[in-house]
C-alpha cells in the first residue's frame, strides 16, 4: 500500500513538473490588449461612425491573425457616447476604472472629443482620435496624452481657402452645426481665405443644431443674403438633409456651394440621384483614388468583410487602428509613456500612402482630396472629378504658432 501511495504522488508531481516546466502559449499566458473604442453610433453620425467600427474589426481581424501585438490579442470594447460630451466623458472614465482598458480611440463630436482628451490628461492614458475634427484637440489644448490620426480643421479649412483664393467668389455665405467643429471649421477657413484674398467678405450666417432635420429658415435666410458662394461644415446626416432640402427652393442654380466632406460615400451613397452636380467637395477618403495596389488591396478586404465599398469612416478606423498597433511594436510594449514616445514621428503605410504623427502636436499629415461632383456611368453616385490631394503637410499650422496658442516655447 505504501509503495501504491508513493508511486501514485510521485506521478501526481511528476504532472505537475512537467506542467510547470512547459510553457503555455503566450496568448494563453496573457491577457489581450484592450482599446476602449467611443462613438457617436446613431443619428447623423450613423453613416460614417458604423463603417469606422467595421474598420477597427478588420485591422484587429489582420493583426490577431498574425499572432496579434507582443504575443497578445488585440479587444475591442465598444461604447456609445450618443454624440454628447457628458456621455462621453462619463464612457471614458467607465472603461479606464472598470473595464481596465489600456488604450482609448475613437470619437466622432468634436465636443465629445475634447472631453474625452482631459479624461486621458487626468489618468494618463493614451487616447487617439481617429475621426473628430476641431484643431483645438491638437492646438491650443494638445497634450502629451491626445492625438489624432485624421485631418482637422486647420488642415481642412486651408485647403478650402487654397482651393478658392484663385476663384471669382468675394461674397460667401456659411452655414454649419451650432458646435465646436461647425464654428472651428468656419473659422479656420474664412480666416485663412481672408489672409490669401483680402477682399471676401461674409454677407450671411447659419447656425442649425446638430442634428436639425428642418433647414427651410436656413436655406431661405442663406439665399436672401444673396452669396456668390456658401461654405458648408454640415457633415454626415446634417449634409444630407440640407441638400435634400435645399433642391426644390433651386438653391444649388441660385449659388455656388462648398461642403467638406461631401464627396465621402457616407454621404453621396444616401443622396444617390439627388446629390447635386458640379458642387465642390472633398473626401477624407476616396476608393478610387489614389489607383494603387495598396488601395485597391484594402477596397477588395473591406467589400470582402462588409459587403459594400469602404466609406471614410472605414479608413479613419483601419488607419487609426494600425497608427496604434505600429506604435505598440515599436515600443514592445503597453506601457503608455513607451507608447507615447513610439507614437511621435510615427510614419507607417495606409492605403493611400505614408502618414506622419507630428512629434510636437500629435496630429497626423492627412490631406483632403478635394473635387466637383460629376456623375460617372460605372456608379448609381457622382464622384469627385478632376480629383486633388491638398497635403497636410502644407496646410498644418506651423509648429511655432501652435506653441504660441499653448503659451509655451
Amino acid at each position: 500500500m505504501k509503495r501504491l501511495l508513493l508511486f501514485v504522488s510521485a506521478a501526481v508531481l511528476g504532472l505537475i513538473a512537467l506542467r510547470v516546466g512547459t510553457p503555455l502559449p503566450v496568448s494563453a499566458q496573457q491577457d489581450p490588449i484592450k482599446v476602449g473604442i467611443i462613438y457617436g453610433l446613431g443619428g447623423a453620425a450613423a453613416p460614417y461612425t458604423k463603417p469606422a467600427i467595421t474598420g477597427h474589426e478588420l485591422a484587429v481581424d489582420e493583426i490577431n491573425n498574425k499572432g496579434g501585438l507582443l504575443g497578445r490579442k488585440l479587444q475591442l470594447v465598444i461604447r456609445d457616447d450618443q454624440s454628447k460630451p457628458d456621455v462621453g466623458i462619463r464612457e471614458a472614465r467607465d472603461l479606464i476604472l472598470k473595464e481596465k482598458v489600456d488604450f482609448l480611440m475613437g470619437v466622432i463630436h468634436s465636443g465629445v472629443g475634447l472631453g474625452i482628451s482631459e479624461v486621458a490628461k487626468e489618468y494618463k492614458k493614451l487616447y487617439l482620435n481617429t475621426i473628430a475634427k476641431t484643431a483645438a484637440l491638437t492646438e491650443e489644448k494638445g497634450h502629451r496624452y491626445v492625438f489624432r490620426s485624421a485631418s482637422n480643421t486647420s488642415i481642412e479649412g486651408r485647403a478650402a481657402a487654397i482651393l478658392m483664393a484663385d476663384k471669382p467668389f468675394k461674397r460667401y455665405a456659411v452655414i454649419g452645426p451650432d458646435y465646436e467643429y461647425g464654428h472651428r471649421l468656419v473659422d479656420d477657413f474664412m480666416n485663412y481665405l481672408k489672409k490669401l484674398k483680402p477682399d471676401v467678405q461674409v454677407v450671411g450666417e447659419a447656425w442649425p443644431k446638430f442634428g436639425e432635420r428642418d433647414f427651410t429658415a436656413h436655406v431661405n435666410a442663406l439665399l436672401q443674403a444673396k452669396p456668390e458662394m456658401v461654405f458648408s461644415s454640415l457633415w454626415g446626416g446634417d449634409a444630407i438633409a440640407f441638400v435634400k432640402q435645399a433642391k426644390p427652393y433651386g438653391f444649388f442654380q441660385k449659388t455656388q456651394y462648398m461642403n467638406i466632406a461631401a464627396g465621402d460615400l457616407d454621404v453621396v451613397v444616401p443622396l444617390g440621384a439627388e446629390t447635386p452636380e458640379g458642387i465642390w467637395a472633398s473626401s477624407n477618403y476616396a476608393f478610387y483614388h489614389p489607383d494603387t495596389p495598396a488601395n485597391r488591396e484594402f477596397v477588395a478586404k473591406y467589400r470582402a468583410k462588409a459587403g459594400e465599398l469602404p466609406p471614410s469612416g472605414a479608413f479613419f478606423g483601419y488607419v487609426g487602428t494600425y497608427f496604434l498597433a505600429e506604435a505598440i511594436k515599436k515600443a514592445k510594449s503597453v506601457d503608455t509613456e513607451k507608447v507615447i514616445d513610439a507614437l511621435e514621428g510615427l510614419t507607417i503605410e495606409t492605403p493611400i500612402g505614408p502618414l506622419t504623427m507630428r512629434a510636437y502636436d500629435h496630429q497626423a499629415t492627412k490631406g483632403q482630396y478635394w473635387g466637383r461632383l460629376k456623375r460617372v456611368p460605372e456608379h448609381p453616385f457622382p464622384i469627385l472629378g478632376d480629383i486633388q490631394l491638398i497635403g497636410g503637410e502644407k496646410t498644418l499650422r506651423p509648429v511655432d504658432e501652435i506653441k504660441a496658442m499653448r503659451g509655451t516655447k
